[in-house]
Parts: C-alpha cells; structure tokens; sequence
C-alpha cells in the first residue's frame, strides 16, 4: 500500500474531507488530492508528513519513516539543506573543516565518485548541529547494496511497530504491572529492543475456520508479529504482510479450506489478481478475484464456478491486499 493510499485511508476512517484537511494543514486540497493519488513528481515534505501525522492521529513519525524508506535521503541533499538552515556558506564550512569548497560542492550536488570519510562526516555532523552519528549512518546506508538495504529497512520497521505496540501495552492501566514484570524478567529494553534477521519472516495468522474471515481487521492497527498462530516466508520483506486461513469453498479449486494464504499490502494488485478484500459500510471482509470495470466499479470473481460474480461500488472497498504465498494441506 503506497503512502498516499494509507493517508487516504485514515482520513476516510476518521470521516475527514479533502477540505477539512486543507484547512487544518493550509496545504491546498488539489495538492492534497494528488498526494493521495500518488501523482505528485516530489514526495511530500517533511513539513505536511508531521501536520498530517497529527491531524490524522497517525503514531509521530510514521508518515515521515514511510516516505524516506521509499525514497533514501540523498546525503548530498541532507547536508545541503541543513547548511542552507544555518545560514552558513560554503566557503565558511570549508575553513572549519579543512576540506576544499569544490570538494564540499560536490558531496553536495552527490557527484563524488567515492563516498566522503568518516572523519569529514563526523566534522559536518558538529558543524552543521546534526545528531551525531546520522551522516555516517545515511552514507554507510547508500553504500550498502540495494537487496541488503531493502531486508535491513523492512527488519527496522516492524522492530519499532513491536517496540511501539509494547509500549503501548505498558500504557494500560490493567496491563501495566503485568507487563512490567515480564520484561523485567525477560530483559527486554523496549527503547532498544532488536532482532537478527532469519532464514524467514514470522507472518501472523489473523483467523481460524471456525471464526470466518475476521470483518474488523486493519492492517495498520494489526502490531506484526503477534498473533495466535504464524507461519513463516522465507523473502518476504513486507513487516505489514498477513495470513489467513481460506474458509469455504467459493475459491476451489486453487484454494480450499484450511489452506493458509499470505498477502501483502505493499503488493500492486492487477486485473484478476487473487485479493483479500476489507470492505466500509458495512465493515466486512471476502477472498475473491479482483477485476477493475468501468466506472469505479469492481467485481468479484469467485474461482468456484458454482458462486456467481459480485459487482460493487469502488467506494466501498476500504482495504485491498494480493495474494503472494500459499501453503496447503497435503
């Protein structure tokens, strides 16, 4: 799911307009619109990412982590725009730390061949009031191949969703004691909390057969990892991916019941693609093929030939999520 796709989503679920949006953020509701589209040519700045963070009660910093995942901060650009803030010059940085304005230039405008050197980082990190340690970060980072970047960016994020649901649970007045002794006992530093990446992803199963497909489920409120059941993928990267297990049999012969199927919201869905479907009003959910008609409408195909097709309003889907992975009983 893109990040348009997600403010979208939770400005339809706290029943916001595009205008009310506006208002609160003085961000014109056209560009708004295009953000949600996903059809604006720069992501948004990191200025409306924490206005929209707030107005549409997302967790502080999520919108801003979502967009830099997707597009890894230039370190050029970074120490650019920060020199720029602190009205400093080039010719000023230069004779603090003893490197070349033409060099300086070109680390800027990201034309080096090779990356800048630990010690230059750590010079431009005081200078330029930067956290220590966030420019050899963001340069060990562009450095590292993409796959690898991708599987290390994917194990962050679920870390701070868990770090974020536990935290949440300590809030509970009910739950706090409780839960303050088991990580005490088990040592856990929730600010600090990590796990070494495996063979595969632990994926948490959200149903059983008996229960149906759960009509209340939300991909971004479901904490990753902590469920009843799991399975586990092996080159799966999305921390939002889900399984659920296939109840009845209006998509046999592919899937039957009891079998587990995993989707990921991060997936781009196409004509016929196999979808697990949330719906709004009323709050439900389905398994079925997916296949966009004209206008706004979508039907839904069951693989059973016994099961006839269901046209719908586009509107009322509120959650759309392909299937990547199944495991069947043998």
């Amino acid at each position: 799911m893109s990040l348009g796709q997600i403010i979208r989503k939770r400005r339809e679920q706290l029943r916001l307009t595009l205008d009310e949006v506006s208002s609160h953020t003085r961000f014109s509701k056209r560009y708004l619109s295009t953000i949600e589209a996903g059809k604006v040519k720069k992501p948004p700045s990191d200025e409306i990412l924490t206005k929209l963070e707030k107005i549409l009660e997302f967790e502080p910093g999520l919108l801003l982590h979502m967009a830099h995942k997707k597009a890894v901060i230039a370190l050029g650009h970074t120490i650019k725009k920060r020199r720029k803030e602190l009205n400093l010059t080039l010719d000023k940085v230069a004779a603090r730390t003893g490197f070349s304005k033409p060099y300086l230039s070109t680390i800027e405008t990201d034309k080096v061949k090779n990356p800048p050197s630990d010690q230059l980082l750590r010079k431009l990190e005081k200078i330029l009031e930067f956290e220590p340690g966030l420019l050899l970060h963001i340069a060990h980072m562009e450095g590292l191949p993409s796959d690898i970047r991708q599987e290390y960016e994917s194990a962050e994020a679920e870390n701070q969703k868990l770090r974020q649901f536990i935290k949440n649970l300590k809030h509970q007045k009910s739950d706090a004691s409780r839960l303050t002794k088991i990580l005490s006992r088990s040592k856990l530093d929730v600010k600090q909390a990590g796990t070494s990446l495996a063979a595969g992803r632990l994926v948490p199963v959200i149903n059983k057969v008996a229960a149906g497909y759960p009509s209340d489920f939300n991909d971004l409120d479901y904490p990753v990892g902590v469920a009843d059941d799991y399975v586990r993928c092996p080159d799966l990267h999305d921390a939002n991916a889900f399984a659920v297990r296939v109840v009845g049999d209006s998509m046999e012969p592919k899937f039957r019941e009891g079998d587990i199927v995993i989707f990921s919201p991060a997936a781009e869905v196409s004509n016929g693609d196999d979808c697990f479907i949330r719906f709004a009003m009323p709050h439900e959910t389905a398994f079925k093929r997916v296949f966009f008609e004209p206008d706004n409408k979508v039907r839904l195909q069951p693989r059973n030939e016994k099961y006839s097709p269901i046209i719908i309003d586009g509107k009322r889907i509120n959650g759309l999520y392909r299937a990547i992975i199944k495991y069947e009983k043998l």
